[in-house]
C-alpha cells in the first residue's frame, strides 16, 4: 500500500470511529448543535491529550510524526478494540508492520488440518488464507453453501463469491450483516499487511464491480475472530442456525479456520445430517 491510500484508509477510519462514539459514554454533555453523529475532532483530542490541530492534520491523513504513546491515547478516547488497535497502528505508523510481502503460491493444506475437516463432519467449515481466497472446506460446507470444488481456485475469494454468488444472497436471512462480519476479517488482515498493494487493488475492484460494497465497506469493524449466530434459510433443509467460530490456525502459514456449529436447542444438526443422507442417496442411484 503506497503512502497516500494508507493515510487515506486511516482519515476514514478515525472519521467513522470517532461518529459512533455518543458524547455521554465519554462524560461530554450532548449538546444542541451537533451538526453530526459522534464526537468532534477537539474532544477526541481533548480525551487523548494532543491538540486540536495535531488531531485534525491526523485525521486529514496529512504525512506527520505519530508517537507510540500518541497512538494509545487516541486509541483509547475512540474506545477501539485490540484488532481496532492494532488496524490503527499499522495505518499511522509506516513500519509497525515488519511482515515480508511475497507472492501468494498455492496452500497445501497440512494433514492435520485435513483431518480436521474430515472430523467436524457436522459441522460446515471453511479454511481461508489472509486474502479470504477458500483453500480447504468439508462436505458440510459444500452442502450448506456451494460446492466449492466447481468453482476455480482463482475465483474462490470469499468476499467476491458474498456479492457475486446469488446462493450466499438467498441463504442468510441477514445478507448484509452475514458480509459485515467477513469484512471485519478482511479489515484485520488489511492493517494487518499494509504494505501489501493487492488489498488496494481488490477494494478498488470490487467497488467498481458491487455498487453496495462500498457502503458496506464503511460500516466494517475490525476484528480478527468474529463469534456470532448466524440464521441461513437453506432452499433444501430450511430454517438453519449456526454459531459461527473463527480461529487462526498457528504456524508458517497464516489461515483461517472458521467453524459453523450447529445452534443448541435448534433441529439444525438434524437437517443437516438429513441433507448430506439425501444427497449420498441421490449420488447413488443407478443413472437411467
Amino acid at each position: 500500500m503506497n503512502q497516500d491510500v494508507r493515510l487515506q484508509a486511516l482519515s476514514v477510519f478515525l472519521k467513522t470511529q470517532r461518529a459512533k462514539i455518543a458524547p455521554s459514554a465519554v462524560g461530554l454533555p450532548e449538546g444542541t448543535r451537533r451538526r453530526t453523529p459522534g464526537l468532534r475532532r477537539e474532544e477526541v483530542a481533548q480525551l487523548a491529550g494532543v491538540s486540536t490541530t495535531w488531531y485534525t492534520w491526523l485525521e486529514q491523513g496529512r504525512d506527520i510524526q505519530v508517537s507510540h504513546s500518541v497512538l494509545d491515547n487516541i486509541a483509547s478516547a475512540l474506545r477501539l478494540t485490540p484488532d481496532e488497535r492494532k488496524y490503527l497502528f499499522s495505518l499511522a505508523m509506516e513500519h509497525y508492520s515488519e511482515l515480508h510481502i511475497r507472492e501468494e503460491e498455492p496452500y497445501q493444506l497440512h494433514p492435520s488440518l485435513q483431518k480436521i475437516l474430515q472430523e467436524l463432519q457436522n459441522c460446515p467449515t471453511i479454511i481461508s488464507d489472509r486474502r479470504c481466497y477458500i483453500v480447504g472446506w468439508n462436505e458440510a460446507a459444500s452442502h450448506v453453501f456451494i460446492d466449492f470444488e466447481q468453482i476455480p481456485a482463482e475465483q474462490r475469494n470469499m468476499i467476491s463469491l458474498l456479492f457475486e454468488r446469488k446462493e450466499f444472497r438467498r441463504l442468510a436471512v441477514n445478507w448484509e450483516d452475514f458480509v459485515l462480519g467477513y469484512l471485519a476479517i478482511f479489515r484485520a488482515y488489511y492493517g494487518q499487511y499494509v504494505d501489501d498493494e493487492w488489498y488496494n487493488l481488490f477494494l478498488n475492484e470490487m467497488m467498481d464491480r458491487y455498487p453496495e460494497f462500498q457502503s458496506l465497506w464503511k460500516q466494517s469493524s475490525v476484528s480478527s475472530a468474529p463469534d456470532v449466530l448466524i440464521e441461513f434459510r437453506h432452499s433444501r433443509a430450511g430454517k438453519m442456525l449456526f454459531n459461527l467460530t473463527s480461529l487462526q490456525v498457528q504456524g508458517n502459514t497464516d489461515l483461517r479456520c472458521s467453524i459453523y456449529t450447529p445452534a443448541q436447542d435448534t433441529a439444525t444438526e438434524r437437517k443437516l445430517v438429513r441433507l448430506m443422507e439425501r444427497e449420498k442417496e441421490r449420488q447413488a442411484r443407478p443413472n437411467v
